[in-house]
């Protein structure tokens, strides 16, 4: 399987359950029924972990990302949204990318069979980034980016929703320490039904699936999450509701959530042990944090999501 087909494997990137991600995440049903794709034998995979943040509809969802622990062949999503997801990738070969991606509003796993005017629309590109169309679980435009991030340090992500109509845009920005800065990855806008951002979540994915990929550990920190809601309020992000996918072929008991020092962390693979049940609760600690975050990219530039 080439890298291109592996980065779009993400667990949540079902198209046609799409609309049941809220409830997914905050009621705690399993979104993914067991079902085996490889017959009985060990497990491939080491299971995908989710998390799942209860806030308002919103225009702004900001998330910071700590990766502790990776191996190729990792996904750590930090802000999922009803119709996308952006996070960091190691890919099969070390690569170190980041990974914008936004559905089309129609069902089908066939990117060429969508219509012209039902795809995903690219607004604003980075020299940099790589733009695709992807199919196969769903349908919509990716955008990847090398990056270069490293195990230990702090990157910030921010995805900006701005309705238009039955549609919205829908920009990614990206903060590493290696730019100190704010960089604008991608602006995609998709069919929506006029809807804002709703439904956030996080996630860990192992899409090397190779059997080996089982005993190697996947560790993030995600902390300082914040929604500004449509009315302009912002919200902190403490509360998260554990989840997991149900395939038959993956691992099951070697995963692990909880928060610490401010964070909530997500864990899967190795020898990790679980003491948090499913589809439990996780809280951290009332934030006094002032609302108004440090080093968002400018109000001017926010409010032109097609500009660099």
């Amino acid at each position: 399987m080439s890298d291109g087909e592996l980065t779009r494997r993400a667990p949540w990137v079902i198209r046609a359950v799409g609309c049941l991600l809220l409830g997914a995440c905050l009621s705690g049903v399993g979104l993914f029924a067991a079902q085996s794709i490889g017959g009985q034998g060990p497990p491939r995979a080491a299971r995908s972990v989710h998390l799942g943040y209860p806030a308002p509809e919103g225009e702004l969802f900001y998330q910071e990302m700590v990766v502790e622990q990776s191996t190729p062949g990792s996904y750590f999503m930090a802000c999922g949204w009803h119709l996308g997801y952006f996070g960091l990738q190691e890919l099969a070969d070390g690569r170190k990318v980041a990974i914008f991606s936004v559905w089309d509003p129609t069902r089908g796993d066939d990117p060429n069979a969508v219509k012209p005017e039902d795809r995903v629309e690219v607004l604003y590109q980075a020299v940099e980034a790589r733009l695709r169309r992807f199919g196969g679980e769903g349908t919509g435009a990716q955008c990847m980016m090398d990056v270069g991030w490293r195990l230990g340090e702090t990157n910030k992500f921010l995805v900006l929703g701005t309705v238009q109509g039955p549609k919205t845009a829908y920009a990614g920005y990206l903060w590493t320490p290696q730019q100190a800065g704010w960089k604008h990855l991608v602006t995609f806008r998709t069919g929506s039904g006029g809807q804002p951002l709703k439904g956030y979540y996080s996630f860990i994915e192992d899409f090397r699936r190779d059997t080996r990929s089982v005993d190697e550990v996947r560790r993030a920190r995600l902390l300082n999450g914040w929604v500004r809601a449509v009315s302009g309020e912002w919200t902190a992000l403490r509360q998260a509701r554990f989840t997991a996918s149900g395939a038959e072929w993956e691992a099951k008991e070697n995963i692990e959530a909880g928060s610490a020092d401010e964070a909530f962390y997500l864990v899967t693979g190795g020898s990790t042990q679980r003491t948090v049940e499913l589809r439990a609760m996780i809280g951290l600690p009332a934030s006094n944090r002032p609302a108004g975050l440090p080093a968002l990219p400018a109000r001017e530039l926010l409010a032109n999501p097609e500009s660099p």
